[in-house]
Order: C-alpha cells, then sequence, then structure tokens
C-alpha cells in the first residue's frame, strides 16, 4: 500500500521529531520533511509534492495561515491540516479560507493525529472539538436548488480532485465539469473552493 506523504511544519526542532515519532508509528505514513518557518513549508511543499502538510499556525517568517494560502494556490494536491495551541475559531475561519481541510490542537492524543492526517489524505476534513462549528457558513441556500449532477461535482470538488479528474471520473468532458462549477457557485453565490468545502459540510455532503 503507497504510504501517506507527510510534510511536517513547526518552528520547534523538538515538537517536529515529536510529531515525526508519533506519525511514523503507523505503517501507513512517510515523513518526507520537515522544516521551521513558514516559507520553506511553501519551497518544501513545492520540491517534495507531499499529500499532507501538517503546520502549525504561529511560525516565523511566513505565518501558517499566509503559508497554506499559498501552498493551496501552488501546490493545489498537498492537503493542509493545522496544528495549534490556539482554540481560536477566526484562526480556523482563517485557515479554512486559506485552504486547510482541518485543524487540530495540539492537546490531540496520538491516534487523533494520527487519524486527522489520514483523514485530509482522503479527502476528508477533522476539527478538534468544538471548534467544528466554525466551518459553518451564512449561505442559507438548500443544496436542492443544485441539479443532481451539480450536487455530485460539488462532492467531488470538495474532495480536493481537480476538474479534469472530476471529468474523467463522471465521464464528462472538462468543460462541461467547468459549466457545472459555474453553475453551482451562481446558484449558491459563493466564490471560492474554500466556501463551497464549508457549504457541503454545513449541509452534510461531505464528511
Amino acid at each position: 500500500m503507497e504510504k501517506v506523504r507527510v510534510l511536517i511544519v513547526d518552528d520547534h526542532t523538538v515538537v517536529r521529531r515529536g510529531l515525526r515519532k508519533i506519525l511514523e508509528s503507523t505503517p501507513e505514513i512517510e515523513v518526507v520533511g520537515e522544516v521551521g518557518d513558514g516559507s520553506q513549508a511553501v519551497a518544501a511543499a513545492d520540491q517534495l509534492s507531499p499529500d499532507v502538510v501538517l503546520m502549525d499556525v504561529s511560525l516565523p517568517v511566513l505565518n501558517g495561515i499566509e503559508a497554506a494560502r499559498r501552498i493551496n494556490a501552488e501546490t493545489p494536491r498537498a492537503r493542509i491540516l493545522m496544528l495549534s495551541m490556539h482554540a481560536d475559531e477566526q484562526y480556523v475561519r482563517q485557515s479554512i479560507n486559506a485552504g486547510a481541510r482541518g485543524y487540530l490542537l495540539k492537546d490531540a492524543d496520538d491516534q487523533d493525529l494520527v487519524e486527522a492526517v489520514l483523514a485530509v489524505r482522503r479527502g476528508e476534513t477533522r476539527y478538534s472539538g468544538t471548534l467544528a462549528r466554525a466551518v459553518s457558513v451564512e449561505c442559507g441556500c438548500s443544496p436542492e436548488i443544485l441539479s443532481p449532477r451539480e450536487r455530485e461535482v460539488l462532492a467531488m470538488i470538495c474532495s480536493g480532485r481537480t476538474n479534469r479528474e472530476v471529468a474523467e471520473h463522471l465521464g464528462l468532458s472538462v468543460n462541461t465539469v467547468e459549466t457545472h462549477r459555474k453553475h453551482i457557485i451562481d446558484k449558491l453565490d459563493l466564490h471560492s473552493t474554500a466556501e463551497l468545502v464549508r457549504y457541503a459540510i454545513r449541509h452534510g455532503m461531505v464528511s
């Protein structure tokens, strides 16, 4: 079985070593790199092509949220899981808007961390405890305004698939998928992938 490739980003060497030990305790995960600041994280994500970037929010040079935004733009296949000591819903919302797929507190137990990494790799989302409510969005539109095909496309987009991957999976042309995506955005009045993900989570369309 192919291992989940993880890049660890934290400015404390001892913390990085501890995270590596936890993650590599399962044969399903391989840590492919460690870096200590946000700028290095952006470069390492591009160079190492990790499946998951496990990243602290508070980082020197470039903070974790801005680093997540850049990684999401430049290396979109890398799924980002934020790790923080701050139980602040504002940080959670900012992280989601930057493209993160999960937000764990540093007091999470070892198994929760491992399961979160594996879940994010599968295209799911993971949030610590009550922080899950911070992913809710303001849009009150019912999913019923979307056609069955549009709901299917939305779910696949939220799982992290590209338009081309969605097209191949559904047997459609890329142009058709792009048209569906435009209709979804117009109907829901949501204008970023992060907003679409939060909407889909709120309405139980994805895990």
